[in-house]
């Protein structure tokens, strides 16, 4: 995993920290891949995580130990890249076991003729209007971090099981090549889409350094998908995405999020006095609360008993968090804008009469099916999996940081209630008959359990488990 559990949460970090649980007869390690080293632990984890190995990027790998024949290792480096810039998945075999444990190909590759020439060569056709010192300097950081996963050995283990491409992705295939296991990966959302999203935005990347930057996160994704005997996205959409990039289509398949579908069908629905819209998510941007507040003022401007609460951690990212606090009292929503911290959902469920997502990014949002089966409607944007889920209802799906389509669904919900009684039976019968999470995670443990039996024994050197 990659900047996620069990440091950071989160949807894909719950999901998870539940797998994990719900597979008690099945040990794990947690092979992360951090940016500091002595996070705080968020989750508590579970008896059945037997080991937890943490690689810290920013940290220099040292090793006394260099390949037999440096050279011909960096002459090999050098020539998968002109099939990686132009979309080919290059194999990675034989690099890969050239490399040492704790061993980083970049000091050696930098100081020897094809790499320095390859560095040139790329910063003359690619980026001839900017510095150089400024490519070099992108150019090291990138292959600093791949070269540093690739010299870091991932715990033994049966079966490997990264849940993103980029560098987990990288990881995991690296432990494949080196011990010949099965590699299962899940996308939760696209990685590489993710971060060209977050590039793009980035007002320091200039130049040849967003292109390479982009081109990079491509192929660790096309890398990932060339070495994983199984890959798994959570809608159709995403699993065509996957195949356009270069999965191979017999080894996709979907399987789809899932929730405790008793622990949230029980809530007691109770109404309360006002007209209540939550959002439940982290106060970070890529949640977009700023647009769930401009959505709170346009809606109750049309309703004026409106109470909105903002339900989940605000301590991620405290200068946007200030941000959202800021414009709340400028909006002049104070009285009716609230911010609850961590919190138990289900208390929140029982009472509000819509469920509002704003978010730019998102995959197959548990929160949606969460509402749906405690019986509430939802309004959200048009991210991901939310435009199924929402049964491709433009009455209720918006776009990205548009308040007023959020606020209109929002009014629509209050102007017919039994209209959406009969809406909201429908949304919970399906999440009961189709997103049950005992039987997704039941899924993956008949799959982990498949892809063990299939493969050569593990040669035991110590304790191992399902990484």
């Amino acid at each position: 995993m990659e900047g996620s559990y069990p440091y950071i949460t989160g949807g894909v970090s719950a999901w998870v920290h539940q797998l994990i649980l719900y597979l008690q007869d099945i040990n794990f390690v947690l092979y992360t891949i951090s940016p500091a080293r002595d996070q705080p632990l968020r989750y508590e984890l579970p008896g059945n995580v037997v080991g937890h190995s943490d690689m810290v990027l920013s940290e220099p790998t040292r090793s006394r130990h260099r390949p037999a024949n440096v050279r011909a290792l960096i002459d090999e480096i050098a020539a998968i890249h002109d099939p990686l810039f132009e979309g080919v998945a290059p194999e990675l075999d034989k690099i890969v076991r050239q490399i040492p444990t704790g061993y980083s190909v970049y000091a050696d590759g930098i100081k020897s003729d094809a790499g320095w020439r390859l560095l040139t060569t790329q910063n003359q056709k690619k980026n001839p209007a900017y510095p150089f010192s400024d490519y070099f300097w992108a150019w090291k950081s990138a292959h600093d971090m791949m070269f540093a996963i690739l010299g870091n050995a991932a715990p033994e283990a049966d079966l490997y099981h990264p849940v993103s491409t980029g560098y987990a992705g990288l990881a995991a295939l690296a432990a494949k090549i080196r011990t010949g296991k099965p590699l299962i990966l899940t996308e939760h959302g696209l990685y590489h889409k993710e971060r060209e999203m977050e590039i793009r935005k980035a007002q320091f990347v200039r130049g040849y350094q967003r292109d390479m930057w982009i081109g990079i996160y491509n192929s660790l994704s096309r890398l990932s998908y060339r070495y994983a005997d199984l890959i798994i996205a959570l809608f159709e959409q995403n699993r065509r995405l996957q195949i356009e990039l270069g999965a191979p289509g017999e080894k996709t398949r979907v399987i789809p999020n899932g929730i405790d579908v008793p622990f949230y069908s029980q809530v007691s629905r109770q109404k309360k006095d006002g007209f209540h819209v939550g959002l439940v998510g982290r106060v970070v941007p890529i949640k977009d609360i700023k647009t769930f507040i401009s959505m709170a003022k346009i809606a109750s401007e049309s309703i004026p008993e409106a109470v909105f609460h903002c339900i989940g951690p605000t301590d991620e990212d405290t200068g946007y968090f200030e941000d959202c606090q800021i414009l709340v009292d400028s909006l002049k929503l104070t009285d009716r804008f609230h911010f609850t911290g961590r919190q138990d959902v289900r208390e929140y469920y029982s009472f509000l009469d819509v469920l509002l997502l704003t978010s730019v990014r998102e995959a197959q949002p548990l929160v949606i099916l969460e509402a749906y089966c405690a019986g509430l409607p939802v309004v959200a944007t048009r991210v991901g999996n939310v435009a199924e889920l929402l049964d491709y209802d433009e009455r209720f799906i918006a776009s990205s940081k548009d308040p007023e389509k959020l606020a209109a669904g929002v009014k629509y919900i209050h102007d017919h209630p039994e209209e959406m009684d009969t809406i909201v039976e429908k949304n919970r019968e399906r999440v009961i008959r189709f997103y049950d999470r005992d039987k997704v995670f039941q899924t993956y443990g008949d799959l982990y359990r498949q892809y063990i039996n299939s493969a050569e024994p593990a040669v035991q050197t110590g304790e191992s488990g399902v990484g």
